[in-house]
C-alpha cells in the first residue's frame, strides 16, 4: 500500500502494543496521555512524517501512519513514554499495509477489544484522528480509512448483536462486586477518580446496587461534583482519601494518574476491603496485595469474566467479519482506483500525443483528408484502450503495483507524484 500523496516509498503501518500480549505493568510505561500524544505529534511534524493517528487506552497503545521504516513510529512512541525499545519488541505488533488495515477495522469495530464488542475505542480513534487533522496531519487516505471504519462499526451496531447486552470493563467490576460481596446496597462504596471508566462504573453502581451512599473523591473536587449530581453521590475532597478509604468495604480506583495513588501506607484498616484497579498505568501499589484482609482486582482480571452475554456475542463474530470485509473491499477498491488513476491519465496523454503525430502524418499523405473524422477514430480508440487497463487495474486478482510499473515501462510513462 503505496501512499501517493508523498513518495512510493512510503508504507502504511499499525505499530503498537495491547492486552493481547503486553500486561498492565507494560501498557501503563506506554500509555499516552493528551499531553505525550500532542508531543507525539509535534515531533512526528519535526521529522517529516506526514500523517498519523495516535490513540492511547487502558487496553492499548498505537500509532497508525506511514513512514519508510516502522522504527520511524516507534521510536515516536519511546521517546514520549517511559517505555524501551527492548520492552516495545518484546510484547508489541507491527503491521503493513492490507494488514494494517485489517488491523485497524477490527479494533476500531470491537472485534480486538479485550471484552467482545466493546466499543469505547471507536471513541479513542475519534479524538486521535481529529487532534491529527488540527494538524495537518491526516492525508486523504487517513480520513477514507477512518470514515470507513466509523462507517464499518455502526453497520455492526445496527445489523448485528455483538454488543448485545451491557457488557464492559466498567460493567463487569459492578458484576464481580455484587457477586463477590454480600449485601451490596447496605455497604460503604468508595470511588476514587473520575475518568470515563469511573463515570461509567458510577452509573453501573448506582443502577444495579441500589446503593445509596456511594462516596466520590476526585482530585478536582469540581470534576466530582459534576458527576455526582448526575448519579446522587457524595463527594469529599482528595485530602480527606487516607479518612475515608478505613470506612470503606469497596474501593475502586480509576484515576488518570502515571504512578500509583494507592499504597499500604494509606490503608489503615480494621476489616476487609475490596480493591479495584480499573487504572491503566496500575494505580494501586502492589505492595496492598501484602496486607490481610485486602483483596485487589485489576481491570485485566475482570475482562477474563466469561457470561452468557459474552457467550452470546461470539455467535455474532461471522457477521460482523462479513461487514468488515466488504467495507474493507471497498476501502481497497477506493485506494487502487486513487493509486492508478494518475498512471491511466498519463497513459491517456500518451495515446493522444501518438494520434496526433499520427494524425499530422497522414493529412500530409492523404488527399481530402478528413481531420474531424480521423480524431473521433482516434479518440475512441484511446478510450477503449485506457478503459480496458483500467478494468484490469480494478480487478481483485490484479497486483496494481506490478501492473503500474509494467504500463509505465512499456509506454514509456512517468506518473507525476501528487
Amino acid at each position: 500500500m503505496d501512499n501517493n500523496n508523498t513518495s512510493r516509498h512510503l508504507y502504511f503501518y499499525a505499530v503498537g502494543l495491547s492486552y493481547r500480549k503486553a500486561d498492565a505493568e507494560t501498557r501503563g510505561k506506554f500509555n499516552l496521555d493528551a499531553a505525550a500524544r500532542a508531543s507525539v505529534l509535534a515531533q512526528a511534524q519535526q521529522e517529516g512524517i506526514t500523517s498519523l493517528i495516535v490513540t492511547s487506552t487502558c487496553n492499548r497503545t498505537e500509532i497508525y501512519g506511514f513512514a519508510q521504516h516502522p522504527f520511524q513510529l516507534i521510536k515516536l512512541l519511546v521517546d514520549n513514554s517511559r517505555g524501551t525499545v527492548e520492552e516495545f519488541q518484546s510484547a508489541a505488533f507491527v503491521y503493513k499495509n492490507n494488514e494494517a488495515i485489517n488491523h485497524v477495522f477490527r479494533v476500531g469495530t470491537g472485534l480486538d477489544s479485550q471484552i467482545l464488542g466493546d466499543f469505547e475505542i471507536i471513541g479513542q480513534i475519534k479524538t486521535g484522528f481529529n487532534e491529527s487533522k488540527e494538524l495537518g496531519l491526516v492525508n486523504s487516505f487517513m480520513e477514507r480509512l477512518v470514515n470507513s471504519v466509523i462507517q464499518a462499526s455502526k453497520r455492526i451496531k445496527n445489523e448485528t448483536e455483538l454488543s448485545s447486552g451491557a457488557t464492559s470493563v466498567s460493567f463487569a467490576s459492578v458484576q464481580y462486586i455484587m457477586n463477590n460481596v454480600d449485601d451490596i446496597s447496605n455497604k460503604n462504596i468508595l470511588l476514587f477518580g473520575t475518568g470515563k471508566i469511573g463515570r461509567n462504573t458510577c452509573e453501573n453502581l448506582v443502577k444495579h446496587t441500589k446503593n445509596d451512599h456511594i462516596v466520590l473523591i476526585n482530585r478536582t473536587r469540581e470534576k466530582a461534583e459534576k458527576i455526582a449530581g448526575k448519579f446522587n453521590l457524595n463527594v469529599k475532597d482528595y485530602d480527606l482519601l487516607p479518612l475515608e478509604v478505613p470506612n470503606a468495604d469497596v474501593l475502586v480506583v480509576a484515576t488518570g494518574a502515571q504512578m500509583p495513588t494507592i499504597d499500604k501506607d494509606i490503608l489503615v484498616l480494621t476489616k476487609p476491603l475490596l480493591i479495584l484497579d480499573l487504572s491503566v498505568p496500575k494505580n494501586v501499589h502492589d505492595n496492598v496485595k501484602a496486607l490481610p484482609g485486602v483483596t485487589v482486582v485489576h481491570l485485566d482480571d475482570l475482562a477474563k469474566i466469561t457470561d452468557s452475554t459474552l457467550e452470546n456475542r461470539k455467535k455474532h463474530i461471522p457477521a460482523a467479519e462479513a461487514i468488515i470485509e466488504e467495507a474493507m473491499e471497498e476501502f481497497t477498491e477506493w485506494t487502487n482506483v486513487r493509486k492508478f488513476a494518475p498512471t491511466i491519465n498519463a497513459l491517456k496523454e500518451k495515446l493522444s500525443t501518438i494520434a496526433d503525430n499520427e494524425v499530422n502524418f497522414q493529412r500530409k499523405k492523404i488527399t481530402n483528408f478528413d481531420e474531424e473524422q480521423a480524431e473521433i477514430i482516434s479518440q475512441r480508440i484511446i478510450h477503449k484502450i485506457t478503459t480496458h487497463f483500467a478494468n484490469h487495474l480494478k480487478d481483485r486478482d490484479t497486483v496494481v503495483d506490478d501492473s503500474i510499473e509494467w504500463i509505465e515501462k512499456v509506454f514509456r510513462i512517468e506518473t507525476p507524484v501528487k
